[in-house]
């Protein structure tokens, strides 16, 4: 597809374009409204597939690395835009299901936003996330938590020296990886910027410890979770940590997630994509 077509298309995903504008540019390159709408049907088929940005997208470069960490090398999913440009990193941390295409995506998508973007498997030391998912879950319940906290750590330290770094480093993460995210927030004083998604909270006590700024992402209707949010929020206004705390009213955990159909919440998600995008301009950039 042509990538003015995809760059155009994320631009009315994440909510910087609307619908009447999108349509109108994307006849003017297809050749009419007819066609348009038909490439608009086509993109949002391929949205729920999780794949906003094509695998073989003309603007990056993808491939799949080892970086060195406490357990030995750790796979990744690793995406930069071609070229030589000196960019920041964002860690992309994926949920409970391993390092899927949806995951893969999210990755892509940072990358043509003009990052260096890393997705690690924590499953690596299992030999990696299975094809079936559903045999993939049950692994995070072997994973020693100590070390896969060291793992992704040592993902800021490989995105911070890294040859196309800036040197400043984000995190990012989804359900299982959101509260990995708070962690290697708490573990890492090189991290600039983390945007945990509806992730568990770390320890009252851990807090202190955070030296990056936070933006924290919630959906209302997520009880478990959410039932940690005031012990967070109180910790995090008394150690001092700079944070934004955003609830999502009618979405539920999840809500991210567009290759899942029963909890992905377009107009939620959008936003929160927004936000992080921005947040990270702001805090990497």
């Amino acid at each position: 597809m042509d990538p003015k077509i995809t760059e155009l298309y994320a631009q009315y995903a994440s909510g910087r374009m609307d619908r009447r504008d999108f349509l109108k540019s994307l006849a003017a390159i297809a050749g009419g409204t007819a066609a348009a709408v038909g490439l608009l049907q086509a993109l949002e088929s391929g949205i729920s597939s999780g794949q906003a940005v094509p695998k073989d997208d003309a603007r990056l470069q993808t491939e799949y690395i080892k970086y060195p960490a406490g357990t030995g090398g750790m796979k990744a999913y690793f995406a930069r835009a071609k070229g030589d440009a000196k960019r920041p990193g964002v860690i992309v941390i994926h949920e409970n299901r391993g390092l899927t295409p949806h995951i893969e995506d999210v990755a892509r998508r940072f990358a043509v936003e003009g990052y260096l973007a890393i997705a690690p498997d924590a499953l690596t030391p299992f030999g990696g996330t299975p094809d079936d998912p559903n045999a993939a879950t049950p692994l995070f319940q072997k994973l020693d938590k100590e070390e896969n906290t060291k793992n992704f750590v040592a993902a800021v330290q490989y995105l911070k020296t890294h040859p196309l770094s800036t040197g400043k480093v984000g995190c990012t993460g989804f359900c299982w990886g959101g509260g990995t995210t708070n962690q290697v927030a708490v573990h890492s004083p090189d991290l600039r910027a983390a945007v945990p998604f509806y992730g568990i909270q770390p320890a009252a006590e851990d807090v202190p410890k955070i030296k990056a700024a936070m933006l924290i992402h919630y959906a209302a209707q997520d009880d478990r979770i959410n039932a940690g949010i005031a012990a967070f929020e109180e910790a995090l206004k008394k150690a001092g940590v700079e944070y934004k705390i955003f609830m999502y009213e009618g979405a539920q955990h999840a809500f991210f997630n567009d290759t899942n159909a029963g909890r992905y919440n377009k107009d939620a998600a959008q936003l929160a994509w927004q936000r992080s995008l921005a947040f990270f301009k702001e805090k990497l950039t």
